[in-house]
């Protein structure tokens, strides 16, 4: 994913059109905030997401709104985060039947609560809420979200070369008589 950490929101969002699980279903990222902090989506109502009641199949509803707390936070945190969708629920309120749309957030107060919570190496849940309305803003579901966070711990290969690694390596270099 660190390519993807890479990429400026514009091409994010045209790679995110062009996704099979999403294009598939109908499903267009409208716009990506300059600072990976919203998403905004929608999605028509057509045949390859209609369901036998003419309404919004509820998996292309859940998939509005999957891939992309995890995208917005690994953005925002880094790559020194664990970051990972650990469990979703959908409460499909109304038939949606038009064209729908929900707009996604992470705010300045989950980034503080994350990097308090996690700051001693701890595990964070992190629950997010999204509300797909339909083309009159009434509201057709509401999905919740629980992220899972942790600060990455550090590797060998990570403090492999910090100064104090690197004396003593080189210490026993001179003793062993390599160089």
């Amino acid at each position: 994913m660190s390519l993807v950490l890479k990429l400026p929101p514009r091409l994010v969002r045209w790679g995110m059109n062009l996704w099979p699980p999403l294009a598939g279903a109908g499903i267009r990222v409208r716009r990506i905030a300059p600072d990976f902090r919203e998403v905004v989506v929608e999605m028509p109502l057509g045949p390859l997401n209609r369901n036998a009641f003419g309404a919004h199949f509820g998996g292309s509803l859940y998939a509005m709104t999957d891939p992309f707390f995890v995208l917005m936070l690994y953005h925002n945190l880094g790559p020194d985060y664990v970051i990972w969708d650990r469990a979703a629920s959908i409460d499909y309120v109304a038939a949606g039947r038009s064209r729908v749309r929900a707009v996604l957030k992470v705010t300045d107060q989950d980034l503080r609560t994350i990097g308090r919570m996690t700051e001693s190496g701890s595990k964070h849940l992190h629950l997010f809420h999204a509300d797909v309305v339909d083309a009159e803003d009434l509201l057709v579901a509401r999905v919740e979200k629980l992220v899972y966070l942790r600060r990455r711990r550090p590797t060998q290969e990570d403090t492999m070369y910090t100064p104090v690694r690197r004396a003593r390596a080189s210490a026993v270099a001179l003793r062993s008589g390599s160089t």
